[in-house]
């Protein structure tokens, strides 16, 4: 998938929904043992990269290391679902301080009240993290009012008259 099919789903409203909205990234990637991992995990968007910061001891972190490849799925869980569907290539870097993006990212799920506390608490923990950047390879955006996984679509054309 091109950079340009990429830029094009990510620009649609409700793909810039999920990317901005209060829902959690769900990040698969395998683990040192091979096995697969998915992790909810506060994201945010660096230009066509989506970012994300951690622990720098976190087993992620490691895995990430070995095996950059990583699916990613935002979605809400109302009806109909909204779905934005990634896949990428992840980059780790230590980095010194708390990216400003992680701070935002905390902010997109809690109140204003709750934001100066939490703020505090992660300034006071953190004084270096794990910047994770994913370049993405591939993207979908399910609707389920204009767009469908296609299996669906493949269904709904075999079931149709005509």
């Amino acid at each position: 998938m091109t950079k340009d099919e990429i830029a094009e789903i990510l620009a649609k409203p409700y793909a810039q929904q999920l990317l901005h909205g209060p829902e959690p990234a769900r990040l698969a990637y395998n683990g040192l043992d091979g096995d697969p991992r998915v992790i909810p995990i506060g994201f945010w968007t660096e230009g066509e990269h989506l970012a994300m910061a951690t622990v720098p001891t976190s087993a992620k972190v490691a895995a990430l290391r070995k095996n950059p490849k990583v699916a990613i799925t935002i979605d809400k869980g109302a009806f109909p679902p909204k779905v934005l569907l990634l896949r990428g290539t992840a980059e780790v870097e230590l980095v010194q301080g708390i990216p400003e993006g992680y701070l935002q990212a905390g902010h997109k799920v809690m109140t204003d009240e709750q934001y100066p506390g939490w703020e505090t608490g992660v300034k006071g923990l953190y004084t270096e993290m794990v910047l994770i950047t994913v370049t993405l390879t591939w993207a979908k955006l399910l609707d389920f009012e204009t767009t469908l996984p296609k299996s669906v679509e493949d269904l709904i054309k075999q079931k149709s008259p005509g």
